[in-house]
């Protein structure tokens, strides 16, 4: 069997998350005690007494979420496992390529929560509040979420921003496009059409501007290259060099996450299970809808871990 360790992106944060993590392990307790040095903010306090208007907000949800992933990913190498020598690969969709190459030693602790702290801010400042939208096509594929996307855009931005796998994609653009691109979805048979509850577009044209400010704070910060290769969000493939993760960390902010091609290239290099890392268990979802015979597990509680290593 080959693992993988795929970790969350933003959607999967809850107030409380982590905090059982903390309680019952010194060594997850210090993740969450680093991040809140290096951010200068008392983050897991937010996190785990909120208030959720506060904890939704991109700039916190993002490195909160990589704390998490973090906090379990680095309990279970202190308890043992290898992951240099046990893993086929690491993925994140989205921030979490973050958390991805933080865990692969790619990034420090401390420059990755500074770096989401950046990327979220400069994604919540790119687009004014109000003029962007997203939304999700349930039962469509890639294809015809391209298409709906292109008749929708008109003088306007409208893209696909995730392709999630299983009949799943989100769109994302100039809020006028992106209404106009539900109503055509409905029209061209599409399940359902729903805009997402979001503060930017992400991961479209729009994000230009904070793809340019990430490019700026990602020269200067230290990357080398992981320990286990990376699957990319925008290349669907692997990569283990350091100034290619420097570049597509840039891109990716623009770019589609293409999830589905992600799992699906795992899968195809021998990947027989993936084991989410971090808060809730959207990825481990998607990927029994990609590909049935995935085995996956989910790791966010001290329990979890415990089910992890009886499953070795």
């Amino acid at each position: 069997m080959a693992t993988a360790f795929v970790f969350p992106g933003q959607g999967s944060q809850a107030v409380g998350m982590g905090k059982e993590l903390a309680d019952a392990l010194p060594q997850a307790r210090e993740v969450f005690e680093e991040i809140d040095e290096a951010l200068q903010f008392n983050l897991s306090r937010l996190m785990w007494e909120g208030p959720e208007n506060e904890l939704m907000l991109t700039e916190n949800a993002q490195p909160a979420l990589m704390a998490v992933s973090v906090a379990a990913a680095r309990t279970i190498q202190k308890s043992g496992f290898d992951i240099a020598a046990k893993l086929a690969f690491v993925a994140g969709h989205s921030l979490g390529e973050y958390s991805a190459l933080t865990v692969a030693g790619s990034l420090t602790l401390a420059d990755c929560a500074r770096l989401l702290r950046h990327r979220g801010q400069a994604m919540q400042r790119a687009v004014p509040v109000g003029e962007g939208a997203m939304a999700a096509l349930l039962g469509a594929e890639v294809g015809l979420a391209q298409e709906i996307a292109k008749a929708a855009a008109g003088d306007g931005v409208c893209e696909v921003a995730n392709d999630n796998g299983g009949g799943q994609v989100v769109i994302s653009g100039s809020r006028a496009a992106v209404e106009r691109a539900i109503d055509i979805a409905k029209e061209r048979g599409v399940k359902r059409a729903l805009p997402l509850p979001v503060s930017a577009p992400f991961h479209c044209a729009l994000m230009q501007p904070a793809a340019d400010a990430m490019a700026a704070v990602l020269e200067s910060a230290k990357i080398v290259a992981p320990c286990v290769p990376l699957v990319a969000n925008v290349t669907a493939g692997s990569v283990d060099e350091a100034d290619e993760i420097r570049g597509l960390l840039v891109e990716q902010v623009t770019k589609m996450v293409r999830w589905r091609e992600s799992v699906l290239f795992m899968r195809d290099e021998g990947v027989d299970k993936l084991v989410e890392v971090g808060s809730g268990k959207v990825l481990a979802g998607l990927a029994k809808r990609i590909d049935r015979d995935i085995a996956t597990l989910s790791i966010g509680s001290p329990r979890d871990i415990d089910d992890f290593f009886n499953s070795l």
